[in-house]
């Protein structure tokens, strides 16, 4: 082989001008702000793996997306189940995927009921944490980073939105719960079964006022089952409450599962999968919620991978669903 083509070969993998197949890299983070209050003595580490998608350059600034598994789950299972990988090398981006541990929680749930965590420290800078080590050696474009989560992980992937609004730009929620819901841990499965025993709303645009510009929005897309019984569907509308309130729009009072009126809404009733109703709220042409309802759906990823728990094989496909709000926000460039 001659000098030449040698040089040209080490080019094309350094600035992927041949496209490479997408792989996972394993590495874990730790952050001193990353104590827990409901156990201050787990250390503040956890593992995580990051898909690295296929043609990925570490000299073009691409999108981040954080995905964050459930209780009694895995960042393989989630990843498996969403086909999320599938989802990166459409999108170019990354995937975070964070790994929770034993000791910190029994069950594998993040600890979104935790004080520490569900005002931005906690599991949350842990999260941040990983974000910064794992791309430390690659480009990431700031503009483009979203969390995404299923349950527990949910819960967590708004509590990033809420509290971490310069690093996360979009929220996905399945199945999820507004942070700060909880106003203790013990409240935690009276929240999941009957909504938020706080003023969700109020937790949204305080977070406006803690980062200092409000100019900056952070859309949501929420998921949920209108059949789930482990977490209920008002913690959705309580969730696009918060979220409305926190990119500076007016949320009516009432209880928490009051919406103002939508901008746009419709019902869908596929011939295959479940029927699920979508309501939009705007402001200045940009997207700051959608909510997706699905009929007869329980507490599951719609559209996944059925062959593990949790997933549910029809439709909607809640990834696709992800992507196509993602494509939207990124290329509007809000945040």
């Amino acid at each position: 082989m001659g000098v030449w083509t040698r040089i040209k070969e080490t080019l094309a993998r350094w600035f992927r001008l041949e496209s490479s197949p997408g792989r996972y890299v394993a590495g874990a983070a730790f952050a001193w702000r990353g104590w827990l209050s409901t156990n201050p003595t787990v250390w503040p580490r956890r593992k995580y793996l990051l898909y690295v998608p296929k043609g990925a350059s570490r000299f073009r600034a691409m999108p981040l997306i954080v995905l964050l598994h459930g209780c009694k789950q895995t960042p393989e299972d989630i990843a498996r189940g969403t086909r999320v990988a599938a989802l990166a090398d459409r999108l170019g981006s990354y995937v975070l995927l964070p790994r929770q541990k034993a000791s910190a929680n029994p069950y594998g749930c993040w600890n979104w009921f935790d004080e520490a965590t569900a005002r931005g420290r906690g599991e949350a800078e842990i999260v941040a944490a990983m974000m910064r080590k794992a791309t430390r050696w690659r480009r990431t474009d700031a503009r483009r980073t979203a969390a995404m989560g299923m349950s527990a992980g949910a819960a967590l992937a708004a509590i990033l939105g809420v509290r971490h609004g310069d690093r996360i730009r979009a929220v996905v929620s399945v199945a999820g719960i507004a942070c700060g819901a909880a106003a203790s841990p013990f409240a935690a499965l009276t929240v999941m079964k009957r909504g938020p025993e706080t003023d969700v709303a109020a937790i949204g645009r305080d977070a406006i006022r803690a980062e200092g510009d409000g100019s900056r929005r952070t859309p949501l897309l929420a998921i949920h089952g209108r059949a789930d019984d482990v977490v209920a569907s008002r913690n959705a509308a309580a969730l696009v409450r918060q979220f409305l309130a926190r990119n500076g729009a007016d949320v009516p009072g009432g209880s928490e599962s009051t919406l103002p009126d939508p901008d746009h809404a419709r019902h869908e009733s596929p011939l295959r999968g479940h029927g699920f109703r979508v309501r939009e709220w705007e402001a200045d042409g940009e997207l700051l919620a959608r909510l997706v309802e699905v009929d007869d759906l329980g507490h599951a990823w719609s559209g996944g991978d059925a062959t593990l728990p949790f997933h549910d094989r029809a439709g909607p496909d809640a990834t696709a669903l992800a992507g196509a709000f993602l494509e939207i926000v990124w290329r509007r460039g809000q945040g």
